[in-house]
């Protein structure tokens, strides 16, 4: 395909720094394409647009920040590049069905909820429980 180290090019550099303000104009310089024909290959080979791709980049590493991290919602969302609370409230729940606040709560509850099931405990030799 015709521009495709292009493409390839333009997802790397959105997956290096989705975390910083990027438009397409800077992406098409960067690659030297015109916008619209970036948009328009990269929507071909990804199904997406550079903006879609790397508005669920966003989301998915925020998904990470709310399961592991301590850091709050405001704090993941400059983290990962939104420059509103609202508008990654908005596009979180949008994109995963539920809130931010509702996602971190949804899988501390699952994360604090594992067990080890008795015959992979046996299987290991680990016979000691801890009572919580």
């Amino acid at each position: 395909m015709q521009h495709s180290k292009q493409i390839l090019l333009a997802r790397r550099l959105l997956d290096r720094d989705y975390a910083t303000p990027i438009t397409i104009e800077q992406l098409s310089r960067q690659v030297a394409l015109s916008p619209y024909y970036l948009i328009r290959l990269f929507r071909r080979v990804y199904k997406q647009t550079p903006h879609q791709y790397l508005i669920h980049l966003r989301i998915a590493r925020a998904k990470e920040l709310l399961s592991r991290s301590d850091l709050s919602i405001t704090e993941i969302c400059v983290t990962v590049g939104f420059e509103s609370l609202g508008s990654f409230s908005t596009l979180f729940s949008k994109v995963v069905g539920i809130s931010p606040s509702a996602y971190r709560r949804s899988s501390q509850s699952m994360r604090t909820s594992a067990y080890i099931p008795l015959c992979a405990s046996w299987l290991h030799d680990v016979h000691e429980t801890t009572d919580a």
